[in-house]
């Protein structure tokens, strides 16, 4: 059974069950400051279990993209090394909201392994959860009990909290697991060591295949637990992990998943072959074939390798790759992006954003391939260099090795190699580079950390709603609110029964504005989303929080983010309409002053269609189309309708559309009621930001009005000063000609004067020592004693020119030398070291010509008379 196969009939069965089959979310995740990442495939659901979202169907089922490189779910130095970790893998996992619980769930899981999959009964182990006292959880006997009408007693084995608790973070939804593990070992290791003794201890072929979490309480702040009102289930099964057992393989790299991609590895590097083994090589294999995966849906997704965030963990994941391929494999060229069309035949069926966005993925990938190798040749050259500096060394230094690391991506242990291959015996000193390493992850969470308390609950059961797209003020009560602290600045989390505050998403910022009651005015500063909640951000807690208040948004900010996301709608529409469909968003930001929409495209945007996609705007904006606003549209209505919707945004089951004439887009934002409203659009930049992805970025209505004005003021000014011409462009051209003439006439002068002074200074030479010497002063500037230097050097090859001039009150000192005297010994260099202190000044330059400026015009003598001194030795 192949994997597509696998997965479809986990689908079906529970589909079969009574479950509605959802799509993966995107795997970059937005609106949830707790991740970057969907690490497990309860995060889409993660508001039902916090009570933030209506349940609209008790039972799902689907497959998650999941990717764990980061945070409490880190698997990125297992992967390739191992034959289970993975940094993107699909999770298979059903759920139960507030429906069924422990014995249907168990049940089910018999079934499907053994009645529908085949699993030998014979290789299967189970656990519970068996109590903790810290947490004063007595152990789970229900389930015990449930699992003994399927398996024998010594097949279920009792866990602590460590193994058999599962828990969302720190804080937030948790519950007792049971976790359902197989033995792969073949028969002889079997009857050698009782899997019983295994599971749990990291066994590469005793491994959790499927884990039940029964989801029943919270972790508070203080780390008590409390009684969710509803019970629910969550449950995740790896699907490599499972074609691994199913297709008889003791790797899950041996399965169909990954060795399509190894094989098309094989063939673009024609002299290394993949043998299953644990050697550097392998795992250089493994490590490329499972990144590509990552990397590819993350851009596939919209999320380009960057240096921050997200996407500078998704450049870390692509550049390991390319280490591992570079370090082992022996690769110099950009190679990895050609395992892309191989990916999208495996799995564009499944996540089709994959099969829509290749060219662009393929493209992304190879520039970043390509940029980081040169990055690679850079280090290396820096490694040669502190080999130079440190000649003997035993060892590396563990603050270069992290240097290595941090600046040009080395991981120590190509470090490591290097140095064994120049007979450093001991490598890197291992302790200093943990140390340096310990401290930057010191500096990144001190920057970054949040902490956050329990939420102060003043109103429960009450589900927020937004009415910001009617209202701009209204009143509200603080349903709940806590104190977070972030960067040393405490701060307020204030949740309203109902607000008119837009919450950050989409690219459009979030609202500011105030509430007040009784006289007192609370500012809000900013409102942002966590998952499905909006949060409202405030340095100031209301002195009684269980008051009634009105809130009122700033409406003169909100008018002009409305006039700008307005605008990206009929910006994105030109583009397509002009440059073409491959135009898609791939990134945007709505702000009261400007804004800024990133879209696919694989040329410079000539300044003739930016012209044309500006004036089209302009058109729309004039012609006043009114807005159509659809809310609550089936999602399948609103694809029928042509909607754009964009990749990496998660959609419910029913949508808001957004209609300007023949712009419709799906859309969560704050528009004009009438385009007129915008008034002017004009486009302020336009460029490249990665491979295949540009950015405009623009101004609307008083801001774009603003800009013509003063716009049209500097050429009034220009006007002026060209004495009022019937054509301003004519008047400056000539002007430009004219001044071009003139630069040639001084510059014909200047050579003219050169070839004078010359002639002049040719009797001025004098035999000092083993040269032919002029040292003298000048009035010339320094860029024309450069010339002189030059043009005095070419006549005499052992000649040394000292010659210095003083303009604007600083001192200019240059010195030359011909072949003939540099064979002598003579280093212009030196000889300015030496000399530039006499004029309070420095410089430098090569053996042949050295320049050096100061600020005291009165220590040129003292300065040509020490030259004088210095050559006289030679």
């Amino acid at each position: 059974m192949d994997a597509a196969q696998i997965r479809k009939t986990f689908l079906e069965f529970f589909e079969n069950k009574g479950h509605r089959i959802v799509p993966s979310s995107p795997m970059v995740v937005k609106n949830d400051p707790t991740l970057m990442f969907t690490n497990a495939g309860m995060n889409q659901f993660k508001d039902i279990f916090l009570g933030n979202k209506q349940v609209d169907d008790k039972r799902v089922a689907d497959t998650q993209k999941c990717l764990r490189v980061s945070g409490k779910h880190n698997d990125l130095e297992e992967v390739g090394v191992d034959t289970y970790h993975h940094t993107m893998f699909e999770m298979l996992g059903n759920w139960s909201f507030g429906d069924y619980f422990k014995k249907e769930t168990i049940d089910w899981a018999v079934e499907l392994l053994l009645d529908v999959y085949k699993i030998d009964k014979d290789r299967l182990y189970v656990t519970y959860f068996d109590g903790d006292t810290s947490d004063k959880l007595e152990a789970d006997v229900n389930t015990h009990e449930l699992w003994k009408h399927h398996f024998d007693q010594d097949r279920i084995l009792g866990f602590g909290r460590k193994d058999n608790f599962w828990e969302m973070g720190e804080t937030g939804p948790c519950g007792p697991c049971s976790e359902i593990h197989c033995d792969i070992r073949n028969d002889e290791d079997r009857a050698t060591i009782d899997a019983r003794e295994l599971v749990n201890k990291g066994h590469p072929q005793v491994v959790e295949i499927w884990n039940l979490v029964f989801i029943e309480f919270n972790r508070n702040k203080d780390q008590s637990l409390t009684a969710l009102p509803k019970k629910h289930v969550d449950t995740g099964m790896g699907l490599e992990r499972l074609a691994m057992v199913l297709q008889g393989k003791q790797s899950n790299y041996d399965t169909d998943i990954f060795m399509v991609l190894i094989r098309a590895f094989e063939k673009l590097l024609s002299d290394h072959s993949y043998s299953h083994s644990s050697n550097k090589e392998d795992i250089a294999f493994r490590v490329v074939v499972d990144h590509i995966r990552a990397v590819s849906i993350a851009i596939a997704e919209g999320q380009l390798p960057s240096n921050t965030g997200a996407g500078y963990v998704i450049r870390r994941i692509l550049r390991r790759a390319i280490r591992y391929a570079y370090s082992f494999l022996g690769v110099r060229e950009s190679l990895i992006h050609k395992l892309v069309p191989h990916l999208v035949t495996s799995l564009g069926k499944v996540f089709p954003e994959l099969k829509s966005q290749a060219d662009l993925v393929e493209k992304v990938i190879k520039e970043e391939e390509e940029s980081f190798l040169r990055t690679l040749e850079k280090g290396i050259e820096r490694f040669e260099k502190y080999l130079e500096e440190h000649p003997g060394a035993d060892v590396i230094d563990g603050q270069f090795a992290f240097e290595l690391y941090d600046t040009f991506g080395f991981p120590v242990d190509l470090t490591e190699l290097m140095a064994q291959e120049k007979g450093i015996l001991n490598g890197v000193n291992q302790a200093g580079f943990k140390a340096e390493l310990g401290k930057q992850k010191d500096r990144s969470r001190a920057a970054g950390k949040i902490d956050a308390g329990d939420w102060i609950v003043l109103v429960e059961d009450e589900v927020e709603e937004f009415v910001g797209y009617d209202q701009t003020s209204t009143d509200v009560r603080i349903t709940k609110y806590r104190q977070v602290s972030q960067k040393g600045k405490d701060l307020f989390q204030l949740v309203f029964n109902i607000t008119p505050f837009y919450a950050e998403s989409g690219g459009q910022v979030g609202d500011t504005g105030y509430i007040q009651s009784q006289g007192e005015r609370i500012e809000i500063l900013d409102t942002k989303k966590e998952n499905e909640l909006i949060i409202h951000i405030s340095d100031t807690l209301p002195t009684d929080p269980s008051l009634d208040f009105k809130a009122f948004v700033d409406v003169n900010r909100r008018e002009r983010i409305k006039k700008n996301h307005s605008a990206t709608h009929l910006l994105h529409h030109a583009l397509r309409t002009l440059l073409g469909s491959h135009v898609e968003q791939k990134g945007s930001l709505v702000h009261p002053d400007y804004l800024r929409f990133d879209f696919s495209h694989f040329e410079k945007v000539s300044e003739k269609d930016l012209s044309r996609i500006e004036s089209m705007v302009n058109e729309g904006i004039r012609h006043g189309i009114a807005l159509e606003e659809m809310r609550s549209v089936p999602l399948p209505q609103a694809k029928k309708m042509g909607a754009m919707a964009l990749f990496g945004e998660k959609y419910g089951d029913v949508v808001r559309v957004i209609k300007f004439g023949d712009s419709v887009e799906l859309c969560g934002g704050t528009h004009v009621g009438n385009i007129a409203e915008i008034g002017h659009f004009k486009i302020q930049s336009e460029g490249s930001i990665s491979a295949g992805i540009r950015r405009i970025e623009a101004i609307t209505g008083d801001a774009a009005d603003n800009f013509l004005s003063e716009e049209l003021d500097t050429l009034e000014q220009l006007r002026q000063l060209l004495k009022n011409p019937a054509d301003v462009k004519s008047g400056l051209k000539k002007l430009l000609d004219e001044h071009q003439a003139l630069q040639k006439e001084l510059e014909a002068m200047k050579k003219e004067r050169s070839r004078d002074m010359a002639g002049d200074l040719e009797s001025k030479f004098e035999d000092i020592g083993a040269v032919k010497a002029l040292i003298s002063t000048v009035d010339l500037p320094g860029g024309e004693i450069k010339d002189l230097v030059f043009s005095l050097v070419k006549k005499h090859s052992n000649s040394m020119i000292a010659l210095a001039s003083s303009q604007g009150g600083k001192a200019v000192l240059t010195i030359g030398l011909g072949p003939d005297a540099m064979k002598a010994g003579l280093s212009a260099r030196k000889l300015i070291s030496e000399s530039a202190p006499l004029i309070s000044g420095g410089g430098g330059g090569q053996d042949n010509f050295a320049t050096a400026g100061g600020k005291n015009p009165g220590g040129i003598d003292a300065a040509l008379e020490k030259i004088r001194e210095m050559i006289s030795d030679f």
